[in-house]
């Protein structure tokens, strides 16, 4: 049997592996899944179309999968919130499901979700990531991997954080942040390469100035931005250069101009 405290609600229609532990007063919707080795902590709720993978945690407070703040929500419009393995969800988390695209609002693994962080409907998050303290995503927000978004940022609909980009504490993000930066200011401007976090993860020196010249190239060699990826794409096909490009390429909201 599960362990389930005697006070914890869970509805016959969830489904639950025999090993997730469920707190007091917590409460697990109809139509979820809640995956092996998961702990939902007390006070916590799971709402109706949640997925969890395996090894989750949920603490006291947090809402996965509550109804989206998008006035033009009918239940009938509902769509999954999917999680995968490994996520932390500190207290007062709040994390909308989907409502206007198929898949939902999507969660890959091990990300760690300070506490009273907020997500909106249909957003996509990657793995690895750290997302701050009181930090906000508007709906359709797209986040990479190894993201490190601080505490209080804003980050507007439709946006995309590349991978191991550093958005700074309180940061208003408008447009795309492109990978390997560092996005800070009201509103955001690219402020240089994530330096620290690119060697912390293992990057080399020399593949630190390769992806600094790939920018100085792109945003300071006098051209337009079309021009720089264009010229870039002929000559340069490392694997960081390729990731850049793409990104520039695919954004629709536009890329941040440097500070």
């Amino acid at each position: 049997m599960s362990r389930i405290h005697p006070t914890a609600l869970i509805d016959a229609g969830a489904e639950l592996h025999h090993s997730v532990e469920v707190g007091p007063y917590a409460i697990v919707e109809a139509d979820t899944v809640i995956g092996a080795g998961c702990r939902i902590e007390s006070h916590a709720r799971i709402f109706s179309g949640t997925r969890l993978g395996a090894n989750n945690r949920v603490c006291h407070g947090a809402l996965l999968g509550c109804e989206p703040q998008d006035l033009s929500f009918t239940p009938e419009r509902s769509r999954p919130l999917l999680i995968g393995d490994d996520n932390h969800f500190k207290e007062g988390v709040n994390i909308s499901r989907g409502v206007k695209t198929d898949a939902g609002t999507l969660i890959g693994n091990g990300n760690y979700f300070m506490g009273n962080f907020h997500a909106g409907h249909d957003c996509i998050i990657g793995d690895h990531n750290v997302l701050g303290h009181g930090s906000v995503l508007a709906g359709h927000v797209t986040i990479g991997d190894h993201v490190f978004i601080s505490g209080l940022a804003a980050i507007h609909q439709f946006a995309c954080i590349g991978d191991r980009v550093m958005v700074a504490g309180c940061a208003k993000i408008v447009k795309d942040i492109p990978p390997y930066t560092i996005g800070d200011g009201n509103p955001a401007r690219v402020a240089g390469i994530n330096s620290v976090g690119l060697r912390r993860a293992g990057f080399s020196a020399e593949a630190r100035r390769a992806i600094k010249s790939i920018y100085r190239e792109i945003y300071h060699a006098g051209e337009n931005i079309g021009q720089a990826l264009t010229r870039l794409e002929q000559v340069d096909h490392s694997a960081e250069t390729a990731l850049i490009l793409a990104f520039f390429r695919r954004s629709q909201r536009g890329v941040t101009a440097y500070r």
